[in-house]
């Protein structure tokens, strides 16, 4: 294979465009980016009008206390009954709003009017254990109806949620209940994972004896499991909520009433408390769902293939499809239980048309091999989303041809728990998609590269990725700390909003993102992507999927350590695997961005949503101790790696 071949699958040349039939249809054409450069606030004011207000907005924006925003001045309504009733009064009521499927073989079809009269009783319910406006409900749940259930429940009440993902630690959970001062905790007894029950409620438990705030945990009966109970806490969710009329009269609030708050994963320290308010982040998440996915609600099943515990969860499994009336997939379970074509055998089930997921499930696929999909009708599948991460070429390019029969738009989306809505990503109908790019902003939203100065780079440049005005979405501040707030996002360059990742513009002037500030690796000067590295790594037929870390070193700064998992075929190749490993990347990219040294590794650290964990990595390669693993899917995984330790290729030349 030539060094230019080499290049290309690592920085790939190809477009590719909109099919036809889907362009002759798209929801947005070109002339939205014009319109809305035109004018913005025009163009986001249209957008409301997806919304059902009480009361009509007065300003679009009022950002005179920047960078403190409002959005739609004003306004009232409510994300519940935007959510669910408006959609029963027009006579969508049997329209299914989610097909429910469990790993263990639960199987429930929900319709908006079954799921209304749910949340009513559930908010009902809340009323009688004394919620009321304002006061926030920690809920800490697996992937199963009643979740979605209680999160409308409170913002049917005007009750701030804060949704804590299900495999985060008594520590954490601890954390986030006194940090914004719950009162309230929604659980269930446990979770149906990977074929056997995994216990939940002894974990809040454990949390909620350090937290004499909480007044009731309430509890849904999901596994069976004897859980221990102390009757002046804990309540069945079964006694509390299902004797409830189905009947609720929902207030109306400001479009800044707090909607929820949620905590940023794999901060060290004090938690933050990402504030989203209901007007703006209603607006964003369901204008981003119709347009970045051409969504069809009367024709399309969508699925977002996370969980309800992360920002991807809250925005396109929860409030952007059903405030779009939109038929979801929600679904509990792994991907390889009970077998590894578990994701396809729902999407053939439920002729899914729209699939959203991250660049580490498909790494995965990858790794088992397209055999497995192969067996499964996935023809009903009309376009294909990644998101979490910059998403590879090499993964970028099996998804769509693997997944997506070739003849699916793949939009790679960029966006943050802060941001609540996709701002960097293709069209599917207007925009060609680039393997490895998240292409442009979406019409209504201003991004920028900067340098060090804060100025804006030319084509071929690269530096920090920062938006430049207030969108609808965006946070409007962190709980309790707004200091902190102002510090960690507007002070780097005064006035735009940092992101904290860096991205460079190639000679078309579109974006690839090239992961966190504080995932450049500098090696005697040179700054390198760990997501560029880690690219060229997987590029290679022998590699399934890589990390790539940097470890302090007192010669150079640091150095490029990296972890791989190889495809079966490759395994037992021994040293010269790493060797031809580490001359690939060079050949790829150029010397200094050889690994000093590559681990081969049985497994990755992974939290359950996906995300590899790094920073335990970091202590690998940096011979620590690993710090806390609690939040990952499989803990024993570290172990493995540890013991390959010894075995720890050296610098190799």
């Amino acid at each position: 294979m030539s060094n230019a071949e080499l290049s290309n699958m690592l920085h790939e040349t190809r477009s590719f465009e909109p099919p036809a039939e889907l362009a002759a249809h798209a929801n947005l054409t070109a002339e939205a980016y014009a319109e809305a450069k035109e004018d913005r606030l025009a163009f986001w004011g249209k957008q409301a009008e997806r919304i059902t207000w009480a009361e009509p907005f007065t300003e679009v924006l009022d950002w005179s206390d920047a960078p403190h925003s409002k959005w739609y001045v004003g306004g009232k309504l409510n994300a519940a009954y935007n959510c669910l009733d408006r959609h029963v009064e027009n006579g969508l009521g049997d329209r299914v709003a989610y097909h429910f499927e469990a790993e263990n073989g639960d199987q429930r079809d929900i319709t908006y009017a079954e799921l209304l009269a749910q949340v009513c009783q559930a908010a009902n319910g809340l009323i009688e254990l004394g919620v009321k406006t304002g006061d926030r409900v920690a809920i800490y749940m697996p992937m199963i109806p009643e979740t979605v259930v209680a999160m409308l429940a409170c913002a049917r009440l005007g009750a701030p949620h804060t949704v804590i993902f299900a495999g985060f630690s008594a520590q954490s959970i601890e954390d986030r209940v006194k940090d914004c001062g719950v009162e309230v905790v929604i659980t269930a007894d446990g979770a149906n994972r990977r074929g056997k029950a995994s216990a939940l409620k002894p974990t809040v438990d454990e949390a909620v004896a350090k937290c004499p705030g909480v007044r009731h945990v309430l509890v849904v009966k999901r596994t069976g499991q004897d859980v221990a109970w102390n009757d002046d806490l804990d309540l069945w969710w079964s006694d509390v909520v299902e004797h409830q009329s189905t009947e609720h009269q929902c207030e109306f609030f400001d479009a800044e009433h707090p909607l929820y708050i949620m905590y940023s994963s794999g901060t060290t320290g004090k938690p933050k408390g990402v504030l989203h308010t209901t007007g703006g982040y209603l607006v964003g998440v369901s204008y981003t769902h119709w347009a970045v996915f051409d969504l069809k609600a009367d024709q399309d099943v969508f699925w977002t293939a996370a969980d309800i515990g992360w920002v991807t969860g809250h925005s396109y499994i929860v409030y952007g499809p059903l405030a779009n009336a939109t038929t979801s997939v929600l679904y509990e379970g792994t991907p390889d239980t009970p077998h590894q074509g578990r994701w396809w055998e729902i999407i053939s089930k439920y002729q899914v048309n729209i699939l959203y997921c991250a660049p580490t499930a498909i790494r995965t696929f990858m790794k088992w091999g397209r055999q497995i999909p192969e067996k499964f009708d996935l023809s009903s599948l009309r376009l294909i989303g990644s998101v979490g991460e910059p998403i590879n070429p090499e993964a970028y390019m099996w998804y769509r041809e693997v997944i997506g029969g070739n003849n699916c738009p793949v939009v790679d989306t960029w966006w943050q728990t802060e941001n609540g809505m996709i701002l960097i990503s293709p069209l599917p109908g207007v925009t060609a998609g680039k393997p490895g790019s998240a292409m442009t902003p979406l019409p209504g939203v201003t991004a920028a590269i900067y340098n060090e100065a804060g100025e804006p780079v030319d084509k071929g440049g690269a530096g920090y990725l920062v938006i430049t005005e207030p969108w609808p979405a965006m946070l409007r501040t962190l709980w309790g700390d707004d200091d902190r707030y102002q510090n960690t996002y507007w002070s780097r360059f005064p006035g735009v909003y940092f992101s904290g990742d860096s991205a460079k513009l190639d000679e078309d002037g579109d974006y690839w993102l090239m992961g966190r500030v504080d995932d450049v690796i500098n090696v005697s000067g040179h700054r390198m992507s760990t997501t560029e590295i880690e690219s060229a790594l997987v590029s290679h037929p022998m590699v399934a999927e890589a990390a790539v870390v940097g470890a302090a070193d007192a010669m150079t700064g640091q150095s490029i350590e990296a972890f791989v998992i190889l495809r079966e075929s490759a395994k037992g190749g021994g040293d010269d695997v790493v060797a031809e490993l580490r001359n690939h990347v060079a050949k790829v990219i150029g010397s200094i961005a050889k690994p000093r040294s590559i681990m081969v590794v049985p497994d990755l650290p992974k939290t359950r949503s996906g995300k590899i964990m790094r920073r335990l990595l970091k202590d690998v390669a940096e011979d620590r101790e690993p710090g806390d693993s609690t939040t990952l899917a499989d803990s024993s995984v570290m172990d493995l790696i540890q013991e390959n330790l010894s075995s720890k290729p050296s610098d190799g030349g």
